[in-house]
């Protein structure tokens, strides 16, 4: 692997546009000085970002495109009239041409995932990518999956997503044999929507080397860390993500309230400062910002629309690490199978 790691940046993706991508791009060269990077986007927008910084200047190319995706552009949309010319697809196009190792966008999801799909293609033997995230538990970290990339699933889509979670687990967390629960609405096996029922019942007859399947865990299990990877559909997964992040932030402000409300209240904040201080460390949601599209045969990262620079910046790192991990050459090994799990083999539950 090279020294550097390239990273392609959709410049013009996101809620905020080029100035929180080129500021979260400054953050992360700080920390990561062996990082290159090649933003698409307006050069009338971006240069003079880039000319405030100079050694982030140093470590970049500028391709101009005047074409940005909108954020309320709908996936056929934009791939009618954003394919071979927008900042997204440039990006994308880097990692395919192999002028970068990752790409990094905070555009419409609906279309970074279609023109990921459309440009990248799939590994062997998926047919639907996931969007994957480290999701902060009591006991550490957990993948989810997933979160949003496309809505319903089928029993074999959620195999697919329980052997890629695994996979990634397996990788990011040292694990030889990462636990893998299926979300539902309960834990007993006669609940639920039919497809989670018949992906338990896969999981559970096949046995499958890669992951220990313990069942069905329940929303409330997912911050708990019972277990290693959690598995959904993107519609229940996507709901999950922005519930907890909607309930960090609101935490984060009663806290916040009841610490100023009186005056004992601030003396007491004042000695358990340090202990305030490392709690809303761990519920900033903005360290946490950024998920892997798995399955694509090339890395791209989401970054949530809305993110600030800081938020981008742990999108931008994200990025980096799966890169140094060889994360896409490992779950391509690790998935290791021409074509799908053997459904009609496992007790007549697929047909």
């Amino acid at each position: 692997m090279s020294d550097k790691v390239r990273i392609a940046l959709d410049a013009m993706g996101g809620d905020h546009g080029p100035a929180v991508i080129v500021a979260g791009a400054d953050l992360a060269l700080k920390r990561y000085s062996e990082t290159e990077f090649l933003f698409f986007g307006n050069s009338a927008q971006v240069a003079p970002l880039l000319d405030a910084r100079p050694a982030l200047k140093s470590a970049s190319r500028l391709v101009h495109t005047d074409v940005a995706v909108r954020m309320d552009d709908k996936p056929s949309q934009a791939l009618r009239y954003g394919r071979w010319k927008s900042s997204m697809w440039l990006a994308i196009d880097a990692v395919k041409k192999g002028d970068a190792d990752v790409v990094v966008s905070g555009g419409n999801t609906g279309a970074l995932m279609a023109m990921s799909k459309f440009n990248l293609k799939t590994l062997p033997g998926i047919d639907r990518p996931a969007i994957a995230a480290l999701w902060p538990t009591l006991r550490g970290e957990s993948v989810v999956l997933d979160l949003g990339a496309s809505i319903g699933a089928d029993a074999e889509h959620l195999v697919d997503l329980a052997v890629m979670g695994a996979a990634m687990a397996r990788i990011l967390f040292g694990l030889a044999r990462p636990t893998v629960g299926l979300l539902n609405i309960g834990v007993e096996e006669v609940k639920g929507l039919e497809q989670v029922r018949e992906a338990g019942a896969i999981l559970r007859e096949q046995n499958l080397p890669g992951l220990d399947y313990r069942g069905f865990v329940e929303g409330n299990d997912i911050g708990k860390g019972a277990v290693d990877v959690v598995v959904t559909e993107g519609f229940a997964g996507n709901i999950a993500l922005k519930t907890a992040e909607g309930t960090a932030r609101q935490i984060a402000e009663y806290l916040k309230s009841a610490m100023s409300r009186t005056l004992s209240a601030k003396i007491g904040y004042f000695f358990a400062r340090s202990a305030f201080r490392r709690l809303r460390e761990m519920m900033d949601t903005r360290k946490a910002n950024g998920g892997v599209f798995l399955g694509l045969n090339g890395i791209v990262i989401k970054s949530h629309g809305g993110a600030d620079a800081e938020g981008f910046a742990a999108a931008i790192e994200l990025g980096h690490g799966v890169v140094r991990d060889e994360l896409l050459a490992k779950i391509t090994a690790a998935l290791g199978r021409p074509g799908k799990p053997p459904l009609a083999a496992v007790g007549g539950v697929a047909s």
